[in-house]
């Protein structure tokens, strides 16, 4: 396995903070890897210092060269009295033909909302219309910021569900900032547990019982598995490790 994005001894400071600090990463071809922590921990800085949107003031970021990287951030505002149509949105800011575009939303399972206007489009929809924006671009990588935020619990578990069918079509890795551990534990390969530092680290099942982990989420998450159950189909070639990674270091760093 090939690494896509990996970082050593990551630090990022927003003015004065120490955001984040001693971050070593690295996500390889295939994964879907799952990055959780409180309110304040770093998850947003941390990924937009791994596509180069934030500085590091220590350590180092490689990126695969040419990697093509489908970004569908935390939030986009637009501008309900803003006359766009999901067609005309999927083709900026780079235009694509038609039969892309149509293909884009297929894929995302919202076909027939070409012709709809952005401002009318459901929560679920149009994070879906951003999923589809982002596979435009044939992405090495999908990395998705809290791309549920404000959707019901069947809206996410379905979000996710269509996650790992993209990942299984067209085999690209998933970098996933999320604060859902219901749904998200269980639909990743790994899972990286963030608290300004990386404080656990390994497969769902092992961190969810990390005493590091239940220091940050309590005792109740465990019981999130049930919700939607994640097929490691270990196409990757490698067996997931039965210990997470855990480190005892306490931050008080905040974004």
């Amino acid at each position: 396995m090939s690494d896509l994005i990996s970082a050593q001894g990551l630090s990022v400071r927003h003015g004065d903070t120490e955001v984040l600090h001693d971050i070593d990463f690295a996500i390889s071809t295939g994964e879907i890897v799952t990055v959780v922590g409180p309110n304040g921990s770093g998850k947003s800085t941390l990924v937009r210092a791994l596509i180069g949107l934030e500085p590091a003031a220590r350590g180092k970021v490689h990126r695969k060269p040419k990697l093509r990287i489908g970004y569908v951030p935390q939030k986009l505002h637009v501008d309900a009295s803003l006359p766009l149509s999901v067609r005309r949105f999927l083709s900026l800011p780079r235009r694509v033909s038609d039969a892309q575009a149509q293909a884009a939303l297929e894929r995302t399972g919202v076909s027939g909302l070409g012709a709809r206007q952005i401002a009318r489009l459901s929560g679920g929809q149009f994070q879906r219309v951003l999923l589809a924006r982002a596979l435009l671009s044939e992405p090495d990588i999908l990395i998705l910021d809290e791309a549920t935020q404000g959707l019901d619990q069947p809206g996410t578990a379905a979000f996710y569900k269509l996650i790992e069918e993209v990942r299984a079509e067209t085999g690209a890795s998933v970098l996933m900032v999320s604060h859902d551990l219901h749904v998200v534990m269980s639909a990743s390969d790994r899972v990286i547990c963030l608290n300004g530092h990386v404080c656990c680290q390994g497969t769902p099942k092992v961190v969810a019982e990390a005493p590091e982990y239940r220091a940050l989420f309590g005792m109740g998450t465990q019981g999130a598995f049930a919700l939607y159950q994640h097929d490691h189909d270990h196409v990757h070639g490698t067996e997931p490790s039965d210990h997470a990674t855990c480190s005892h270091e306490h931050s008080h760093s905040h974004v």
